[in-house]
This record gives C-alpha cells, structure tokens and sequence, in this order.
C-alpha cells in the first residue's frame, strides 16, 4: 500500500518536472550548419562553438553567425533564429591568396579538446588559424600550425573560455610544444631546450630540421590524417606623406598598403588595409601605421613636416607727406602708398596708429592719407605708424610696423580787407582816365590784394565783384560812363598788383543805386574814422562824397566792403571837396 502511494507521488513529480521543463526547451531554436571546407571553424556571436558541419541550440532572435578558414575569405552573416525552429545556413569558403615562401617556425599544441579554436597575435574571430586537433602531433601524418619567425601572441578559445594564453617566441626552423597542462617530461632530449613551465603548463622548444628545406607552403592543405596551415607574415608595404613637407594650413597625403592585416589602426584609428587619408597637421608630425593579422603585429611611420614660419614686410612710400590747411579748408594733403607682403599666414590686419585693425589680403597696397593730431594753426610735423600682424593656424605670429612723417601747416583763413574805394568828384574824366585813385585808396586796394591772393590759397574759386557808382550830379549818362572809368581803374590796378583779370569783375550803377541819407547818417554814427563836425553839419557835401565810391563784393560768399568813409586818410580833403580837384592836385596824390 505504502509502495503504490510512493509510486503514484513520485509519477506526479515526474509529470510535474517534465511540465515545467517543456518551456523552456520551447524557448530555444537550431541553427544547422554547413560549411565548406568542413575543417572550417564557427563563431556565433563571438563564441568559439567548435569545427565543421554542426547543429546549435540558440535563443531566439538575431545571431551573428561566422564561418573562418585561414587561407579563406571568411562568411560572416546575421541569422534570425525562432523558438522551436531550425534554420538552415550553407557557408561555403572561397581560397584567397597564393603559396607562403618562408622561413618558417612550427608550433604545436597538445593536452587540449581538439575543437578549442587558435588564434594567433589576436583574440578576435579573424585572428583564427584553426583548431587544436590540426596542430597536435608529428606523426607521420603531419599535423602542423607553420609560422614566421619571431614573437607571437597565441590564445585557445573554447566558447567564451579563454583556455590559454601567452606569448610563444618562435625562432627558425624550431618547434614550440605547448601544453597548456599537465607535468612536463622529466628528460627534454637531445638538441631539445629546457622545459619552460608555470601554473597553467609548459611548453619547450626542439629542432625542426623538416623546416629548412621547405619552400613555399600552401595556406592551408588537410588530408584524411593531416593538416597543414602556413601562415602569412603580415606586411606594410608601403607607408608614405606626400608631400612630406608643407606649409602650415596646408595638407599631406597619406597613403598605405598592407597585406596580411586583419586590423590596421592609424593613430589608433581604424582604418583600411589600403587607402589614402588627409592631414592638416599644425606642428611637425609623426604618424603611425600599426597592422596586426595571424601571421604578426607590424609598426610603420612617417612624418610630415610642418613650416611654421610667417614671412612679412611692410612699407611705406613716400615716407613723408605735406599737409597744409587754411581756415577750416585743407589745400594740400599728399598721400603715400603702403605696401605689404606675407606668405605662410592665414590672418592678416592692417592697422594705423589710433586705429582699429583691419583684415587685409596676404599681400597688397593701399593708399593712405594721415590728418596730423594736431588741430591749432602753426607748423606741423608729426609721424604716424602702421602696423602688420600676420598668424596662422600654428601659433606663429609677426608683427611689422612702419612710419610716415607728415609735414606743413595748419593757418588761419586769410584776412581779406573789404574797404570801399572813394573818388574825387569826376575822376577820372574822359582827358584823365588813369586819374582818380590817391594814394590812400591805393593803399587799402594793396591791401585787399595781398588778402585776397592769400585768400585764393583757402578758395582758388573765389571772385571780386566791382560794383561803381557816382553821386547824382551830372546826366545819367555822364555818371554811368563815369562809374565804369572808376570800376576799369581798380580792376587795373588789382590786375596791376597780381590778380588776373577773370578774377575780378565789375558792375557801373552811375547814380541808379545811391545810398540813402539816412543811411549816410547810420555810416557815419558807426564809423570808427569819426568825421570832423564841419564836415557832419555839411550834409549834402557828405552824401555826395559816400556816393563816389566802388563797393567790393568777396564772391561766392557775398562779403561786402566797408562802407565807411576814411576822414582820417592824409588826402581825405580832396575826396571828400565837393568841386572837382585839379588834374595836377589829384595826380600828386595818387
């Protein structure tokens, strides 16, 4: 009773089990594998998951799937893989390059599962030469991993185990035997290295006589009992910048070719196994080419050059210049030329004392035309520089500076003394008609030139305008004549002291435009030359002689002459008589 009560509960457990392990098993699919050559090795997602055609048990998603031979060109490819499904993958290898030459190193494995995957100076799937069951006797069927002389990184995969891994030193025509366990032999033999052991094995190093007289080996050749995998050394080919010198901010072309890599880094980048690259170094640069495959790690560098330097120069021409102003009117400013040159700068400003800095082409000229500092009237003589700052992107940087003298004279505008001209009564006259201007008017008329030839310095454009009269006495013909004899004569006489004759020109009103009494009066009352009173009480005799005058006009301005009658000139009593003075009286005075 007790036994069938135990039988039926643990038949429940079972049932219980199985229950509970079904979705599990249900969560997993296959991936079935075929490759070709069927030494080929399989890596999914990483893992080492052994040799040949072969069924895997993987969860559900996507998978990185590759296939490697060495002396093939690997297939690698993503596989989806769904829960209680088995897919399907062919992979069928394609050989890739010719028979190695050597020398040639052997090295041989043993004491590990042959499927456990070797890789050589990586631990990437692409560094894998094989399996351990291809590398771990010397029996007469040769099993034999062939290696180029020298230092070689070697590591055993298992899945994700790393079984071993170390550093084998392989020399020509020797064989290393590894043993990643168990206890080293007690007697080397003869010829044989001594044992070199740790925690995780040993290995020793014999003579491998078979080595020498080999020639070129085919990358991978497998019998029924025999394999034999030669590997590549890895090479660089060629590794150069052109040009190998350059200008800063300018660039090199790096070039490469490498055989043999499974991963070549350019400072550290990764890059192709061949190809072209760019450079912009700013200081003298060393780049390095790093390639690394199964058959070794190689290192190749080349440097570029770089001029840093600025050359510059600046100048200026003439160096020094004439400034000169009158009045609020400069008539003389020159100019001079700075020209500047540089090379290897990609900046460059230009600027004048006081100034802000201006960008400006690498080379060029520019005219400049510098006002002094100085703004009182007195001579001038200043210098004023300019300054050249070139840089570029490599932390050069030159500055160039340059003066400029500037000389002349900053004068107040020219005094032009506008008095009017006065005449005798009648003069000059038909008989007479160089007779009329005494001494005094001649005098203020001196006056007025040199003012005005100064003056054309501050407005070469300026004009005098001449407008004569005559006081009411006479036929209107007779005064009109004679204000034109009176206009003709202080025109001859400007022309006479310098003036050219289109600088002055003239206007005969006779007596059409006499001034007013009143305005007499007003003159008079404002007159800083006071009259004698004899003269202020004879009224008439006052007007008439302010109306023998010629006003002159300053064009284009419009200044007009004073109007005030010279009682204090040393022959004002015969401009002023009212009866015509004699010919003889009037030229002694003249």
């Amino acid at each position: 009773m007790r036994s069938s009560r135990a039988a039926a509960l643990f038949a429940v457990l079972a049932l219980t089990l199985a229950v509970a392990a079904a979705p599990a098993s249900a969560q997993e699919g296959k991936l079935k594998v075929r490759v070709r050559p069927k030494q080929a090795y399989v890596f999914v997602d990483g893992r080492a998951l052994g040799k040949g055609s072969r069924t895997l048990s993987l969860s559900p998603g996507s998978h990185e799937v590759g296939v490697y031979n060495y002396g093939y060109r690997p297939q690698i490819q993503s596989v989806s893989i769904a829960a209680g499904q088995t897919t399907n993958l062919n992979a069928s290898l394609t050989a890739v390059g010719g028979p190695v030459a050597g020398p040639w190193g052997r090295i041989q494995i043993e004491g590990v599962p042959g499927d456990t995957a070797v890789l050589l100076n990586g631990k990437t799937p692409g560094h894998v030469v094989g399996h351990a069951d291809e590398f771990n006797h010397d029996w007469f069927w040769k099993q034999e991993l062939l290696v180029p002389p020298g230092t070689h990184q070697l590591t055993l995969m298992r899945g994700n185990n790393e079984l071993w891994s170390g550093t084998v030193q392989v020399e020509a025509n020797q064989r290393v035997i590894i043993k990643p366990s168990g206890t080293p032999p007690v007697d080397v033999g003869a010829g044989q290295r001594a044992v070199v052991h740790s925690e995780r094995g040993w290995w020793k190093t014999t003579r491998w006589s078979r080595g020498a007289g080999l020639g070129s080996v085919p990358r991978f050749r497998a019998g029924m009992a025999s394999a034999t995998v030669a590997v590549a050394p890895v090479l660089i080919s060629n590794l150069g910048a052109t040009p190998p010198q350059i200008s800063c901010g300018d660039s090199s072309l790096l070039a490469w070719q490498t055989s043999e890599a499974s991963e070549v880094t350019l400072d550290n980048q990764s890059v192709g196994a061949s190809g072209e690259q760019l450079v912009t170094p700013r200081a003298n640069t060393t780049y390095s080419l790093r390639a690394t495959g199964p058959g070794g790690r190689v290192e190749q560098s080349a440097t570029v050059s770089v001029n840093s330097s600025i050359e510059a120069s600046l100048s200026v021409s003439p160096g020094e210049i004439r400034y000169r102003r009158i009045g609020d009117r400069v008539v003389e400013h020159g100019t001079a030329t700075v020209t500047w040159s540089t090379s290897n700068a990609d900046s460059v400003t230009l600027q004048a004392e006081g100034g802000a800095a201006n960008s400006v082409p690498a080379s060029g000229s520019q005219t400049v035309q510098p006002t002094p500092r100085q703004t009182t009237t007195g001579p001038v003589s200043e210098t004023v520089s300019g300054t050249l700052a070139a840089t570029n992107p490599c932390g050069a940087r030159e500055i160039r500076t340059a003066t400029l003298r500037i000389t002349g004279s900053i004068e107040p505008l020219p005094e032009v003394v506008l008095a009017s001209i006065f005449f005798p009564t009648d003069y000059p006259d038909e008989r007479h008609p160089n007779l009329g201007l005494l001494g005094s008017q001649r005098r203020a008329l001196s006056q007025l030139a040199d003012g005005f030839q100064g003056y054309l310095e501050y407005d070469p454009n300026a004009r005098l305008l001449l407008e004569a009269h005559a006081d009411e006495r006479a036929s209107l013909s007779h005064n009109r004549n004679l204000s034109e004899r009176r206009a003709a004569i202080v025109k001859q006489f400007l022309v006479d002291a310098g003036l050219s004759a289109a600088q002055v020109e003239f206007q005969a009103f006779g007596e059409e435009e006499n001034l007013e009494r009143t305005t007499v009066e007003a003159l008079e009352e404002q007159n800083p030359n006071a009259a004698p009173q004899p003269r202020l009480r004879s009224h008439r005799a006052d007007w008439l002689a302010h109306n023998r005058r010629v006003d002159i006009v300053l064009r284009p301005g419009g200044e007009r002459s004073q109007r005030y009658y010279p009682h204090h000139a040393d022959d004002s009593n015969i401009l002023w008589q009212v009866p015509k003075p004699s010919p003889r009286t009037v030229e002694q005075n003249q």
